[in-house]
């Protein structure tokens, strides 16, 4: 089992984190931070790195992109998002 996350992985993770900055207020930008961690997410299965993974599965829990409404979990998800 894996635990060093690959570095490109880690790039786009820190994409993703100053795109969830944008996308609190922003749906279109809230659902390209959707598909982006989706996409982290598989990379990070197939890596080995469970951990990381199940990190981003909790955070895909709460990430419900809704066109016309503002993120009710911003806060939350950005809380966890400092966390990588």
């Amino acid at each position: 089992m894996s635990k060093t996350i690959p570095p490109d992985i880690k790039e786009d993770l820190e994409k993703a984190a100053i795109l969830h900055q944008r996308a609190s207020s922003d749906y279109e930008q809230c659902v390209q931070f959707n598909k982006l961690m989706s996409d982290i997410l598989g990379r990070l299965e197939d890596a080995g790195c469970y951990k990381t993974a199940d990190k981003v599965m909790g955070i895909l829990l709460d990430c419900n992109p809704k066109q016309g409404a503002q993120c009710e979990k911003a806060t939350r998800i950005g809380e966890k998002m400092k966390k990588f």
